[in-house]
């Protein structure tokens, strides 16, 4: 594996996991809100990853058929968006004019503590990439100093 390829891993997981960082800051942002302009409750947000396989790696992998040891790594991407499928939290709020006929109003699925907990695990793998990147720069650096 070459040093650019090592570069770009870790420069596809910096820009996927930045995203992942603000759409879990904006669930955080939404956490409150109870109606959006549609009339329905935020729904959390959650980002999704996939490995980034360039085309000629999955035409080899298609034609040799081969299930070896050997590892192609390209990195990272985000592949979709997609919104939190569980139930939005029912509050009891008859005073508000957004409630509905039992006097209920419906706040996104946003557990604050959880995206709290998501942002760290972002963060932590952010740092990860980024002293990886780091790494392969001075080794990088060093190998130009020997080669003179």
């Amino acid at each position: 594996m070459s040093f650019i390829n090592s570069l770009d891993i870790g420069a596809s997981a910096l820009s996927a996991q930045r995203l992942r960082m603000d759409v879990i800051s904006q669930n955080i942002a939404m956490s409150d809100a109870y109606a959006t302009e549609e009339g329905d409750a935020y729904r959390r947000q959650m980002v999704v990853f996939m490995e980034k396989k360039t085309f000629a790696d999955t035409l080899e992998d298609q034609v040799s058929r081969r299930h070896s040891s050997k590892y192609r790594l390209s990195g990272v991407k985000v592949t979709q968006v997609v919104e939190d499928e569980t139930p939005l939290v029912p509050v009891y709020d008859p005073e508000n004019p957004a409630a509905d006929e039992e006097g209920y109003i419906y706040m996104p699925n946003v557990d604050k503590t959880k995206e709290n907990i998501d942002l760290l695990a972002a963060q932590r793998s952010y740092e990860a990439n980024a002293s990886a990147i780091a790494a392969v720069k001075a080794m990088l650096t060093k190998a130009m100093e020997l080669g003179k």
